[in-house]
């Protein structure tokens, strides 16, 4: 179904970066917000799913098949970086 929706071409713009940005059109941006609004799409049930699938068995083994390989970025260990670099430069006040 088609809806069309008028905006203030500033706000347009901001969506067509904010799109941009996380590579997708402004119409599925447009749609995950809406989603996410109704509470179709929440970011935490999200996340402990993907927790939950990493805890099963099939994935466990495709993981010990990589074992060795190049890993997928190391969020904590990038973030701990990042916050000491910060603390270096702005004195501490990073945090």
């Amino acid at each position: 179904m088609a809806v069309s929706v008028r905006m203030d071409p500033l706000l347009e713009k901001e969506l067509e970066l904010a799109a941009r940005r996380q590579g997708v059109t402004k119409t599925q941006f447009i749609v995950d917000a809406v989603e996410r609004a109704l509470g179709r799409k929440n970011p935490y049930d999200l996340l402990v799913a993907l927790k939950a699938e990493e805890s099963q068995a099939e994935y466990k083994a495709v993981a010990k098949a990589f074992k060795g390989e190049e890993q997928p970025y190391d969020t904590d260990a990038s973030r701990a970086a990042i916050v000491k670099k910060l603390k270096a430069k702005h004195g501490g006040r990073a945090g």
